[in-house]
């Protein structure tokens, strides 16, 4: 059936794209396949020249959601651009500073948490509030969390909380917009994925590794894969959905009692050559 997800003309705003391995490239250019015009948020003029290859001949504005006001002057910058409506946003912002390595969670610095929680979680209220007027009655706001908040990864740090704050922003955001609008809010918990980001943190390989073995298919998940659930959300095929987050992980979730682990675990001189 042409235009499935009848996004065909409309307008998104993305925010978080830092190069071509991000999860926000992956949904702008899906929405793009399907019809949709994109509008790109970054986070600073270095960012937007770095990536001026990537995003070429398209429109795109710079907002660093660290700082308080910034998303009330994009919204503005939008509209004064020609954009009076906007059909969704897709938040894949976050930060963590690890400058100083992974230390025991009851060491993380109050500065720190809270630095990330802005950027990471806080931002999604932001830009919910300033784009409210511009948004389509029916629009749908799509944010990338994690697929599951209750494990504690020595290696992610502070930002396992921060991700389960983010989740939780998402549903009562959902629930305040629902007084007036139909604006939905949805999470789209992605399991592990090679990005540039990930990339950056130390062991990370080997978790990403650990995690394949644990899907039913035995293979990680694609970026696309992700990007794909997104623009599902995105898209009115999704209307029923609402405060809810989309688990996306191969099935990682419901297969810690995989046998292999198991024998690989309980008798690892098995697993040599």
């Amino acid at each position: 059936m042409p235009d499935f997800l009848q996004l065909t003309g409309k307008t998104f705003v993305v925010f978080g794209v830092a190069n071509r391995k991000s999860v926000a490239w992956f949904i702008a250019k899906e929405l793009e396949e399907q019809g949709a015009q994109v509008i790109y948020s970054v986070r600073s003029e270095a960012r937007k020249k770095s990536l001026e290859a990537l995003l070429m001949n398209r429109p795109v504005f710079v907002c660093d959601v660290e700082h308080e006001g910034a998303a009330d002057r994009l919204a503005q910058e939008i509209k004064a651009a020609g954009h009076a409506t906007i059909h969704g946003l897709v938040h894949s912002i976050a930060f963590a500073n690890y400058s100083e390595g992974f230390k025991p969670f009851h060491e993380t610095k109050r500065a720190d948490y809270l630095q990330a929680s802005a950027v990471s979680s806080f931002s999604l209220v932001e830009l919910a509030r300033a784009f409210k007027p511009l948004l389509a009655k029916d629009a749908s706001v799509v944010t990338i969390g994690i697929s599951s908040l209750t494990v504690t990864p020595d290696n992610y740090g502070y930002m396992g909380p921060i991700k389960a704050a983010l989740e939780s922003t998402s549903r009562f955001l959902a629930k305040s917009f629902s007084t007036d609008t139909e604006v939905r809010f949805n999470v789209v918990g992605a399991g592990p994925l090679k990005t540039s980001a990930s990339a950056g943190i130390p062991g990370y390989l080997e978790s990403y590794l650990y995690t394949e073995k644990l899907t039913f298919r035995k293979r990680n998940l694609s970026t696309a894969e992700v990007a794909n659930a997104a623009v599902f959300l995105l898209s009115p095929r999704s209307s029923g959905l609402n405060g809810t987050t989309l688990v996306v992980d191969a099935g990682l979730g419901s297969n810690f009692y995989d046998k292999d682990i198991i024998r690989l675990t309980m008798r690892p001189e098995q697993g040599k050559a």
